[in-house]
């Protein structure tokens, strides 16, 4: 009875260990690539609050995942993630409205110059 109770001792440790959180390796892969694709938009330009939110995140999740505190960094990882997608979307948004009123001051000089040419 013994070493019944001695193995089914170690095999809850096994198991334990087995159920233990993996390493976000993919996740912290997806946050780097979001934080590379928000630059790449032009996020540290037209959304820095949340392009440096998620550098800041991300940052913190590598320093969880070296202290192998798992949970944490997934988590933080997690919000980087969304953080970059957000600050990438806006820039994005900024770059479109930007290029929107391009167009409008365009048109209104060209009008102005057929109304001149249009009143000789």
């Amino acid at each position: 009875m013994k070493n019944f109770s001695k193995y089914l001792g170690m095999a809850v440790v096994l198991a334990g260990c087995a159920t233990a959180t993996p390493a976000p390796t993919e996740q912290l892969a997806l946050s780097r690539a979001a934080v590379a694709n928000a630059v790449s938009a032009g996020a540290p330009e037209f959304a820095a609050p949340d392009m440096s939110s998620a550098q800041d995140k991300l940052a913190r999740a590598t320093v969880a995942m070296t202290a192998e505190n798992y949970d944490v960094a997934r988590m933080l990882a997690e919000q980087a993630q969304v953080d970059a997608e957000l600050a990438a979307a806006k820039a994005r948004s900024a770059k479109a409205l930007k290029a929107a009123h391009a167009v409008e001051e365009d048109s209104r000089v060209l009008r102005e110059e057929l109304n001149r040419k249009g009143g000789k």
